[in-house]
């Protein structure tokens, strides 16, 4: 499996891909350039909206219209209108705190991260269908990569910093996590764990940023994939395709060097992987 190139549209902090079966289309963010990004793979159109915010996550509504996690709060979206209607912010007063990466259960629910750049201050939340706000999980550094076994039955969680992909066992109706354990304890020098998806098989596809590549695990954690990048930082995978067997990652550009951009003349582009396993639909949030 290699990567192939798609979109070279040189984002600063390529984010957060999320396919959309009825257009059959591939969305993801430029969080700070604060765009969203559509392409089309059957005709190669692509177009950008942009946003008064910076955008870090996105789902799509069951009754239309999408849901994001951005700088300051959770707001809908209607895209025709490029309306912004928010929700609700709780880390509303605390500093150079974001939203960063989050996806919605099969139950309709949408789990979203916080992230600092220093500490462990973070939390996971749950907004469910009523809009009450949920705070999963506390003392996080970088909340990233959120996703569920076919099953419904183990929730995974990455916490960047620490370099690790939690595991929980998960109940599927009531939306309470436990027994959280390590599933992939990663060290420093092999990379940063982002962005996550898991595909039909149960096995788990983790995009490493500053590691050059994206791994796939299968469900006891053991490496099972690896699909290395003409680029440094890979930041998120998602399935999609006719077939859901297309891997989109989004990559990041920030941070390079005017040297490491001269190694480097794809980073910050859309890739796409065509795989031999399929990956699974995301749910749309329910509220």
């Amino acid at each position: 499996m290699k990567p192939v190139n798609v979109v070279a549209c040189q984002n600063t902090l390529g984010e957060g891909p999320l396919w959309n079966s009825q257009e059959q289309s591939i969305y993801w963010v430029d969080i700070d350039e604060k765009k969203i990004q559509r392409y089309f793979p059957s005709t190669k159109e692509y177009e950008e909206f942009d946003l008064p915010i910076k955008i870090c996550l996105m789902a799509f509504r069951s009754q239309g219209g999408m849901i994001l996690g951005a700088e300051n709060g959770l707001y809908f979206w209607d895209q025709q209108s490029q309306k912004l209607d928010f929700i609700t912010h709780p880390e509303s007063g605390k500093t150079e705190a974001r939203f960063n990466d989050g996806k919605v259960d099969r139950k309709g629910r949408l789990w979203a991260g916080t992230m600092t750049y220093q500490g462990a201050t973070s939390s996971l939340y749950r907004l469910d269908k009523d809009l009450s706000v949920h705070q999963m999980e506390t003392g996080v550094t970088i909340s990233n990569g959120v996703g569920w076994s076919p099953d419904n039955k183990t929730m995974y969680f990455v916490d960047s910093i620490r370099y690790v992909v939690y595991a929980y066992d998960f109940d599927f109706e009531t939306g309470a996590l436990s027994n959280r354990r390590a599933f992939v304890q990663m060290s420093e020098s092999f990379g940063i764990p982002d962005g996550l998806t898991v595909d039909s098989q149960g096995c788990v596809w983790v995009a490493i940023y500053g590691g050059w590549k994206v791994m796939r695990y299968d469900p006891f954690g053991k490496v099972v994939g690896q699909v290395d990048f003409p680029v440094s930082k890979p930041s998120s995978c998602m399935f999609g395709g006719k077939d859901m067997d297309e891997l989109y990652v989004t990559t990041i550009s920030d941070g390079l060097t005017a040297e490491d951009k001269l190694k480097q003349p794809m980073a910050g582009d859309l890739f796409m992987i065509k795989t031999d396993v399929k990956g699974l639909p995301e749910p749309d949030f329910a509220g």
